[in-house]
């Protein structure tokens, strides 16, 4: 995809990724998941499309995929409302590097009064650069749940995620995007 020209419109968009789906590319797979479940180029809105697209996606390796199918089966989208199956995709996600989904394993513990469950996942998620995670800290901080010290490798570790994103390069098409 990323040396691959733009597609002008929709149709040409369309193609170019059904023409990946084809070679069974997984980031391919749910990024036409994700046009199925928000309705875009030119496709009609379909959760059970989507969820079907992510599930095959998933298999294929691709993490964002796994972490579409949580929040499907969490918010009963296009499936049965299944927070088990949600927490297991969830599971799976943040194992393989994935911050939304820790961050959310963090807010189930959290809402069940697993308090310390939870800052373990919001640390966990809060260095790899959860900006989310870092405010849930800092909230847990201040009603006792989170230490001092806790709060303080928390904010290193998101400083220091942060700054690794940072790129001359990806500043630069940052501010042409936005042109």
């Amino acid at each position: 995809f990323c040396r691959t020209p733009t597609a002008g419109n929709d149709a040409d968009k369309l193609a170019m990724v059904l023409a990946r789906v084809k070679k069974k590319d997984p980031t391919a797979i749910f990024l036409l998941g994700e046009k199925y479940c928000h309705g875009r180029l030119g496709l009609q809105k379909d959760m059970e499309r989507a969820v079907k697209l992510w599930e095959e996606a998933a298999e294929l390796g691709s993490i964002k995929a796994l972490f579409s199918l949580a929040n499907a089966y969490h918010g009963g989208d296009g499936v049965q409302q299944d927070n088990a199956r949600a927490v297991e995709f969830w599971t799976k996600a943040a194992m393989r590097g994935h911050a939304g989904s820790r961050y959310n394993l963090g807010w189930l513990e959290g809402n069940k009064g697993n308090h310390n469950r939870a800052v373990r996942h919001y640390l966990i998620s809060a260095k790899m650069g959860h900006k989310d995670s870092i405010e849930n800290i800092k909230k847990l901080f201040m009603t006792g749940f989170v230490t001092k010290e806790q709060y303080d490798d928390a904010l290193k570790g998101y400083q220091d995620a942060t700054e690794e994103t940072k790129s001359h390069d990806r500043d630069e098409a940052s501010a042409l995007r936005k042109s």
